[in-house]
């Protein structure tokens, strides 16, 4: 829930707009609905619905009138004191009706709305919440386990957990996608395997370690990834195991991290990118284990040119995803064609693009490249 201001104002409003995507939706969720005004309201104090003037009026002389978001225009002319705005970001015309809504919120001392609504990324959700006004309120749909059937819970988790459209409709996170992103929420929806078994032919970790080992240092990329490679390479496909990522973590740390991770998943080889360690890199792992399937990767182009190789092959459906892997998909959508626009380094990316270059990639190159034969 969004709310441009708090809600105990709505008690001192003298007249108010209901603003749903409908008139019909208003009506029933808003106004007739189990959790609406009409089922909150004390019975002395409970509005009476007059369908022909499509208003609410309350005993003391207060008012609540309809909106629809498919009409913004019939928000010119009334005015308010506060308004409730129900899913605004699934409306076809929201920053229409937004704009002529903010216009009509000229009456008393102190005009409020409150917004509620399912986060999307939608711009006008995402300027609400960069107004310096706005106070926010979140819960997830487990909050209201009072008031659904437990079948429906079990049944939507078991479905969706994990996923970004379990995060956004379960959980009411707001998953933001970069403008021109080189990886789309659709597709890494789509990416997202079920659990089934696949008989892999490899498996490879990747490591995209910091340039420093102190708690304010980046992410320690740690991706693994397995391919199965049966036939012709154009049917070969990829599935992203496990983000194994640490933060702060020293050089000690993060290797042990890795190490593990190629443990628990049997793995065939530890690949990582040594631009910013070097020869350091690989010490720190045989340090650890001596015996280390062990390749070193070195970045001669940049991030941007590296990951849209990647990111095509997600577009021609050549990699899944486990469920889970929220932190590394929050990344992923903001790669865009311009550089990495999200909050410090996209580390975990980089380790992306190193293990499916490894299982998908480099192999393709090394099958089509031609063959010399003695006579």
């Amino acid at each position: 829930m969004v709310e441009g201001g708090l809600p105990e104002q709505a008690g001192r409003a003298r007249r108010v707009a209901l603003v749903g995507e409908t008139i019909d939706q208003v009506r029933e969720v808003m106004i007739m609905g189990d959790s609406g005004i009409m089922a909150c309201s004390p019975p002395d104090r409970r509005p009476r619905w007059v369908a022909s003037r499509k208003m609410l009026e309350w005993p003391n002389g207060a008012t609540a009138q309809v909106f629809s978001a498919h009409d913004p225009e019939s928000l010119r002319g009334p005015q308010f004191d506060a308004a409730w705005v129900d899913e605004l970001a699934k409306w076809k015309k929201a920053r229409e009706t937004w704009d002529m809504l903010q216009f009509s919120l000229r009456l008393g001392d102190d005009p409020r709305q409150v917004v509620t609504t399912t986060p999307r990324n939608v711009e006008v959700l995402k300027a609400v919440l960069r107004m310096p006004s706005t106070v926010t309120t979140h819960a997830p749909t487990e909050a209201n386990r009072a008031n659904l059937a437990a079948s429906f819970l079990e049944e939507i988790r078991l479905r969706y957990e994990g996923s970004r459209l379990g995060r956004q409709e379960l959980d009411g996170e707001l998953l933001e996608e970069a403008e021109g992103a080189l990886w789309k929420l659709g597709d890494l929806e789509t990416a997202r395997t079920v659990a089934e078994r696949h008989k892999f032919n490899r498996i490879v970790v990747a490591v995209d370690p910091p340039a420093t080992g102190r708690s304010t240092s980046d992410e320690c990329g740690i991706i693994v990834a397995g391919v199965v490679s049966e036939g012709s390479p154009k049917d070969w496909y990829a599935v992203v195991l496990e983000d194994a990522s640490v933060s702060g973590a020293t050089p000690t740390q993060w290797g042990r991290a890795a190490l593990s991770a190629m443990e628990r998943h049997q793995a065939d080889r530890l690949v990582a990118e040594v631009n910013q360690g070097g020869d350091m890199v690989e010490a720190v792992l045989r340090n650890l284990d001596e015996l280390v399937p062990y390749r070193s990767v070195r970045a001669f182009k940049g991030k941007v040119a590296r990951a849209e190789p990647i990111a095509a092959l997600y577009e021609q459906g050549r990699v899944r995803h486990v469920p889970g892997l929220n932190k590394l998909e929050d990344q992923m959508v903001q790669m865009t064609a311009q550089g990495y626009i999200g909050q410090g380094s996209p580390d975990r990316v980089d380790a992306l693009v190193w293990a499916l270059h490894e299982v998908l990639v480099a192999p393709v190159k090394d099958w089509q490249r031609p063959q010399i034969r003695g006579l």
